[in-house]
């Protein structure tokens, strides 16, 4: 472990020795650091107000900023709400989702992927304040304790070659750096079930963006809701991971002498421009100074209060100008200055240096990936089961709802139908075909079940898809192995205590497997409707309404022949017409015995001459083209519009 250094004063404010400078992350060679270079960024999105012509106008919430941040340094974005600050940051960071992006952004030169932005980059999302704990939770699995959440994440994005040891000693340096060592063993849980507070919650939260190494690392607001103290050591510990190579770029408000002692570059932003970029010294004030008296007028020592640090002393000019319209004027005299002009010779070098240098071979294949994630495939499946769904099948919330609306309804088909099965009286076939499709036709309804534990992982998910964690395929098909297998069990004694109970005739593995795969189907079209819904409501009204139509066309309640023309080809769409319908085949396949107009059973229902298992495999079938579309969907739809 590295000597730990003496701690810096700040703004004449002394730090007491017991806040440490603390080296124990593994690093990148700064050699190998990556700068990031931005010429005239924009982002501009249509404006909610119409204009004079009655249409909407573009508007730029960040309009033609330039400017660069280097591996080993600490960069802060700082302005006022709505400054843009936080806007630059994701684009910077890849994380737009709407919008039209403009200018030219290169990371040592090379426009940089997506794949790479996942895969090579962390960010920390900014959460909510003081007791606005729910969204600090929300990218995080409640079930896991602090130190499982931190190596699911190290074994899912850090190299599979790595040994786990190696890991285990990354995330235990990780949790002493920031404070976490205490609460290493606590579960996350959620504030409707107590678990670690909402700062431990924000400092992990900044220890999964760590623990990957980054070679760049952007943070929005990473002080916010935390005190003083552990504020203070957090951007220590961020900033020795500057120091060793990694280019850091934070949105900051409010921070404290210290904390804002540790940047290295400031760029102030208002009204989505820049009205400064240097450095972060002495040399901001002074330039503040001159700027507010020649520009706007105005005596800058009463826009700060009495006590008030330098951080506080900027902030204060800028948002004084803004909310006075003036944002405008401190941007064109940025402009005009000869700090930008020295900047853009500067960021000309940059990029001019870029151009004629080739980079370090690690670097440039990395910059070069088409890959968004570290591991493979089936490593992802691994760790999901691994990390989450052996914690799942010990988690009674999370099995007893998996088992006990299927226990509810095979106990009141069966007590309703007790001892029926083998009946084959004529007036007793209605009852068996009855039974057989509330059997089969329910699959449907409670699927509903499932709609939540997608819906309300979607903040997790989005942020493990965004981090380069796994692929949404890997995440779907771990999800559902982790519902499939748990069912298989449940289903097998449900299928048996039913099936034996009713005192049903011929194959019991058929009943078993045709109510397994209407189970499955049920399961996938869940998801399905979860990934397409915006919200519980939605997905919660669209599904029932699904299931009563696959009633009213499997073939029971209105029979093939008598449906109408132009609705019969929902019939073949239903796939609770094959589960029904592979169960009726099983039961009456050995009944020939003629019942209504003189048909048998098979007959009258359009299932004579079918086979049961081919029955089984159509309905199979659905649930490979749901999974395709929810797949298909988790891929490309933007949950979060930004």
């Amino acid at each position: 472990m590295a000597s730990e250094a003496p701690v810096p004063v700040a703004d004449g404010q002394p730090r007491t020795s017991s806040l440490k400078l603390k080296r124990t992350l593994t690093q990148k060679c700064s050699a190998g650091g990556v700068t990031v270079t931005l010429q005239d960024m924009s982002f501009i999105v249509k404006n909610n107000r119409k204009g004079p012509d009655g249409k909407h106008s573009d508007l730029a919430l960040v309009n033609k900023v330039s400017g660069w941040f280097e591996p080993g340094q600490m960069s802060a974005l700082m302005g006022p709400s709505g400054s843009g600050k936080t806007t630059l940051l994701d684009v910077l960071a890849g994380r737009k989702t709407s919008g039209r992006i403009q200018g030219e952004l290169r990371f040592s030169g090379v426009r940089p992927s997506a794949a790479y932005q996942r895969k090579h980059t962390g960010y920390v999302e900014q959460v909510g304040e003081g007791g606005e704990a729910v969204e600090q939770f929300d990218t995080l699995l409640p079930i896991l304790t602090v130190r499982e959440m931190l190596l699911y994440t190290a074994e899912l994005k850090r190299p599979l070659g790595e040994p786990l040891a190696d890991k285990k000693a990354a995330v235990d340096q990780l949790l002493d750096a920031l404070a976490l060592t205490r609460c290493a063993g606590v579960r996350i849980g959620s504030p409707e079930a107590r678990g670690i507070s909402g700062g431990q919650a924000k400092r992990t939260n900044i220890a999964i963006a760590l623990i990957t190494d980054p070679r760049v690392l952007f943070l929005d607001e990473p002080t916010t809701g935390l005190d003083s103290y552990t504020a203070n050591e957090v951007m220590l510990t961020v900033q020795a991971l500057a120091r060793g190579g990694v280019t850091v770029v934070a949105t900051i408000h409010s921070p404290t002498a210290f904390c804002f002692s540790l940047f290295d570059k400031l760029m102030m932003m208002a009204s989505g421009r820049t009205v400064y970029f240097g450095a972060q010294d002495a040399s901001a004030v002074s330039y503040f100074q001159r700027t507010c008296t020649s520009v706007l007028g105005q005596d800058v020592e009463a826009l700060a209060g009495p006590g008030s640090n330098s951080a506080e002393f900027l902030v204060d000019i800028i948002t004084e100008a803004d909310r006075d319209g003036k944002g405008g004027a401190l941007a064109d005299a940025y402009a005009a200055s000869d700090l930008a002009a020295a900047n853009a010779a500067a960021l000309a070098g940059h990029v001019a240096h870029f151009q004629n240098t080739t980079l370090p071979e690690d670097l440039s294949r990395e910059l070069a990936t088409k890959t968004a994630t570290v591991t493979p495939f089936w490593w992802g499946i691994y760790i999901y089961a691994k990390y989450r769904t052996v914690r799942n099948y010990t988690n009674p919330a999370f099995v007893a709802p998996r088992v006990m609306d299927k226990l509810t309804i095979s106990l009141l088909v069966m007590t309703l139908y007790l001892g029926i099965g083998d009946n084959l009286a004529s007036d007793n076939l209605i009852n068996i075909s009855a039974v057989l499709f509330m059997w089969s036709a329910t699959t449907g309804f409670v699927a509903a079940g499932y709609i939540p534990s997608l819906v309300l992982e979607r903040g997790l998910f989005v942020r493990e898809r965004n981090d380069g964690l796994y692929l949404a395929p890997t995440y779907l098909t771990a999800k559902l192995l982790d519902e499939i297998a748990i069912n298989a069990v449940a289903s097998l004694g449900i299928a048996a205590f039913t099936f034996y109970g009713i005192q049903l005739l011929n194959n019991f593995g058929l009943f078993y497997i045709s109510y397994l795969v209407g189970v499955c189907v049920g399961i996938s079209l869940a998801y399905f409707v979860a990934s397409f819904a915006p919200n519980m409501d939605v997905a919660n009204a669209l599904l029932p309404i699904y299931a009563v139509t696959l009633m009213f066309f499997a073939g029971f309640l209105i029979r093939p022949a008598e449906m109408p023309p132009w609705w019969k080809w929902y019939m073949y769409i239903d796939f609770a017409r094959y589960t029904w319908g592979a169960c009726m085949i099983n039961q009456f396949k050995n009944h020939n015995t003629p019942w209504i107009n003189g048909q048998t059973v098979l007959e009258y229902y359009d299932l004579d001459g079918m086979d049961e298992w081919t029955f089984v495999g159509y309905a199979a079938l659905f649930f490979l083209f749901f999974y395709i579309c929810t797949a298909t969907i988790l891929t490309f739809k933007k949950y979060q519009l930004r």
